[in-house]
């Protein structure tokens, strides 16, 4: 009984099937996106049109962190498994062992004696033979768990030195992006802001939807015509920052507070982008909101931005799509962060938030049916 026990469990074991993904891959394919971040950033500085390139570089930056987070995340949780298992595995496997250690050494007349006389012995055997390939397959099954493990660990080891370069490489490009934009001072305007009239403006309201009413009252000259209407990408738009809709319009806050616009959570310092052609109306300090930016894609919709701790451009400025037009504030990931959190299976890294409201005709209308996203 004792044998046939054993030999029961290392059956089941055997056909124990478990799907499971491949994060040494996605960790693998991370590093490749990263490595080929950094070759872009030598590209961008030289590039012709340094601001493109520079924000295409920082985004590519942005992603390559996101997949490895995702890699050490996998990569963390599935060692965690296999230590258990093996863990859970280790009396079967040494009963197992020694049960097959004295078949081994055990006589062959004493192997042919069977409580149920000659027919029991055969049954008996028949069943050794049977499970046979299912102790190889548990054997081997075993060992690639082992091997996998060792490379979860030192593929963990060596993403440091990947994380290093990387988060060295994006505030390299962040800060070469904003020499960028310093320089770049050929970008049509479409009007030029009367300053006094936005002090009077800023003075005289009280809420966000008064000042983006009285937008027209900041300009002197229209130089440029109406730009090009975007309705026929309305809810195809992609966010104007890499996130998350973590609340989205008219749903309540932790205060019970509704606003009619969507709050995306983002990684600190992420970049901010216009998601169309649009002009700056404004940009700068608003009320008790911090940095605002408000675009203007098409006469009466309105983009409004708020939560960005730095400002790229100048109002009246037409941006085109996929411009930047700043960076979220907070600290930059350091390297213990990053790996602290994949280690624990931490996910809730996006600790900055941006508020965006939309207007048609100077009411609010839901975000979302502009933009594309998902909620948290």
């Amino acid at each position: 009984m004792h044998l046939l026990r054993a030999l029961l469990i290392a059956l089941t074991l055997a056909t124990q099937a478990t799907a499971q993904d491949n994060p040494g891959a996605t960790a693998q394919a991370a590093a490749d996106r990263l490595r080929a971040a950094s070759t872009q950033l030598e590209q961008a500085k030289s590039a012709r049109d340094r601001v493109k390139a520079l924000t295409a570089t920082i985004q590519a930056f942005e992603t390559g962190l996101d997949a490895m987070r995702e890699g050490l995340r996998l990569a963390a949780t599935r060692e965690s498994v296999l230590t258990r298992q093996l863990a859970a595995r280790d009396g079967e496997v040494a009963e197992l062992l020694a049960v097959l250690q004295t078949i081994s050494r055990a006589p062959a007349p004493v192997l042919m004696a069977h409580p149920d006389g000659p027919s029991g012995a055969v049954r008996s055997g028949m069943l050794v033979a049977e499970l046979t390939p299912a102790l190889t397959a548990r054997a081997n099954a075993l060992r690639r768990d082992v091997e996998e493990m060792t490379l979860l660990r030192t593929l963990q080891e060596t993403a440091t030195d990947e994380l290093r370069t990387a988060l060295s490489g994006v505030q390299d490009a962040r800060t070469s992006l904003s020499q960028a934009m310093a320089d770049r001072t050929n970008l049509p305007k479409k009007f030029t802001e009367d300053p006094v009239r936005t002090a009077i403006l800023i003075s005289s309201t009280e809420t966000l939807d008064a000042f983006a009413g009285g937008l027209s009252k900041i300009t002197t000259s229209e130089a440029l015509g109406p730009l090009p209407d975007i309705t026929n990408l309305k809810g195809q738009l992609p966010l104007p920052v890499e996130g998350l809709v973590l609340r989205r319009a008219g749903e309540a806050d932790a205060a019970g507070i509704k606003r009619p616009g969507v709050l995306i959570a983002t990684r600190p310092r992420s970049l901010v982008t216009t998601p169309t052609t649009a002009t700056i109306r404004y940009h700068g300090p608003l009320l008790d909101l911090g940095n605002v930016v408000i675009l203007e894609p098409q006469a009466n919709l309105l983009f409004i931005l708020t939560g960005l701790d730095t400002l790229y451009g100048e109002i009246g400025q037409v941006l085109p799509a996929g411009f930047p037009v700043g960076l979220m504030g907070g600290n930059s990931d350091q390297i213990d962060q990053i790996v602290s959190q994949g280690s624990d299976g931490a996910g809730n890294t996006r600790s900055e938030t941006l508020y965006i409201d939309v207007r048609e005709n100077n009411t609010s209308v839901d975000p979302l049916s502009w933009f594309a996203a998902n909620k948290e």
